[in-house]
C-alpha cells in the first residue's frame, strides 16, 4: 500500500494526494502484524511522506506539515490498537488452555481393558490443536457389568466444557447406583434439570444433549442399550458383517424438559470377537466436497480389524480422506470389543488427533 501510494503521488498533479494510503497502511497492519511490524510500517509511512514533500520542496508548508501530523497521529492509534489486540489473543489463548485443561480432566485416559473388554476411544477436534468441544465418553466397570456413555452437547466452548463434566459426573454415580440402564438415564435427565434450574445455562430444547448408554453385563453374551436421540451404535462382527443398532422406541435427547420420558432399554447379542462402535454426529455428518455425508456403516462393512484401536485408527484416517481434511465439528469415537477366549492382552489409548495431523 506505501509502494502503490507513493508511485500515485509521485506520477499525480500536485493536487492529487495519497495520504489517505499512507495513514491507513499501520491502521491495516495493527491487528496483523507485531508491534515491531506494526512501528516500521507506520515509520515506513512517515517517511515516505516526508520524502516525497521534500521531493517537492515543499516539506514546511502548511498542508504537507498537517499531511505529516495525520500520519504520525494514525502510526500512533495503531500502536496502540495493536496492544489492545495483542491483549485480547493472550486472553483468549489463556482461555483456550483453561478449557483444554478442564476438559482432559473430565474425559480422562480410559483403561484399555475394563471389565474384561477392550476399550479405545478418540477425540477428533474440528480444528488443530483444540480439545475443546460438546462431545463426551465415559466407560466405567460397575456391579451390573460395564456401562458406558457416548453423548454430544449442543455448543461449544466453555459452556460445554461445563455441560460435559455435568453429564460425566452424573454418569459416574448413577453408573455405580443404579440397577437399570433406564435408571440411569434418568440420572441424567434430573442432572440435567438441576443444573439448568441452577445456573440457566442449559436451556430446554435449545440445551438438548443426545447421548447413548450401553451396558454390558458380566459373564452375559447381550448388552442393552439406551438411545436418547443419538446416532445408532454399530456392532462390528468377527466376519466382517455388520448391525446398525436401531432403538425399538426413538426417544428424544435428554435435557429438553418436555415432559417424563419412558426409557426402554434393547436387547443385543455382543458375541466374542465382536466390536461395539458408538460415535457422534461428527462422523456420520462429515460432508465431502460434493456435500455428500459420510456413512460409517456402508463404509465399515465387509471390513475386518485386529481391536479396536485399530478399528478407530482406519476410522479417523477414512473420515479425512472423505472430508479432504477439512471437518466443521468434533468427533468422539468408542469401541468396546469382546475378546476371544485366549486372545492375548492389547494396550490402547485416547488418540486426541487435530485437523492436519497426519499421524492416525
Amino acid at each position: 500500500m506505501i509502494i502503490g501510494a507513493l508511485v500515485f503521488d509521485f506520477f499525480t498533479p500536485a493536487a492529487f494526494t495519497a495520504v489517505p494510503l499512507f495513514a491507513a497502511a499501520p491502521l491495516i497492519a495493527a491487528p496483523f502484524f507485531s508491534l515491531a511490524g506494526t512501528i516500521r510500517v507506520g515509520a515506513a509511512a512517515l517517511v515516505a511522506v516526508a520524502v516525497l514533500r521534500l521531493y517537492h520542496g515543499a516539506l514546511f508548508q502548511v498542508v504537507p506539515s498537517i499531511e505529516l501530523l495525520t500520519v504520525l497521529t494514525v502510526s500512533v492509534l495503531a500502536v496502540f490498537i495493536n496492544g489492545v489486540v495483542r491483549r485480547s489473543n493472550e486472553q483468549l489463548a489463556s482461555a483456550r488452555v483453561i478449557a483444554e485443561t478442564a476438559m482432559r480432566a473430565v474425559l480422562p485416559t480410559p483403561s484399555d481393558r475394563i471389565g474384561g473388554l477392550y476399550v479405545a476411544a478418540r477425540y477428533e477436534a474440528a480444528q488443530a490443536d483444540e480439545f475443546v468441544g460438546g462431545d463426551l465418553f465415559s466407560v466405567t466397570d460397575t456391579p451390573y457389568g460395564v456401562r458406558l456413555v457416548v453423548g454430544d452437547v449442543r455448543g461449544k466452548g466453555l459452556d460445554a466444557v461445563e455441560a460435559v463434566a455435568v453429564i460425566i459426573g452424573a454418569f459416574r454415580e448413577a453408573a455405580e447406583q443404579e440397577q437399570s440402564l433406564e435408571g440411569v438415564a434418568q440420572r441424567l435427565e434430573r442432572a440435567l434439570a438441576r443444573e439448568s434450574s441452577r445456573s440457566g445455562g442449559l436451556d430446554a430444547v435449545e440445551g438438548f444433549i443426545t447421548a447413548v448408554l450401553a451396558e454390558i453385563p458380566p459373564d452375559e453374551t447381550r448388552m442393552r442399550i439406551v438411545n436418547r436421540g443419538h446416532p445408532e451404535p454399530l456392532l462390528l462382527h468377527l466376519d466382517g458383517a455388520l448391525d446398525v443398532l436401531r432403538p425399538t422406541l426413538p426417544a428424544l435427547p435428554l435435557g429438553m424438559d418436555l415432559g417424563v420420558w419412558p426409557d426402554r432399554s434393547d436387547e443385543w447379542e455382543l458375541p466374542a470377537g465382536s466390536t461395539l462402535l458408538l460415535y457422534t454426529d461428527g462422523l456420520s455428518e462429515a460432508r465431502d466436497a460434493a456435500g455428500a455425508f459420510y456413512d460409517p456403516a456402508e463404509r465399515l462393512r465387509g471390513r475386518i480389524f485386529q481391536g479396536p484401536e485399530e478399528l478407530l485408527s482406519a476410522l479417523t484416517d477414512d473420515v479425512r480422506l472423505h472430508t479432504g481434511g477439512v471437518t466443521t465439528d468434533d468427533m468422539a469415537l468408542l469401541a468396546v470389543a469382546r475378546p476371544i477366549e485366549g486372545q492375548p492382552e492389547r494396550r490402547t489409548t485416547v488418540r486426541i488427533v487435530g485437523l492436519g495431523d497426519g499421524t492416525g
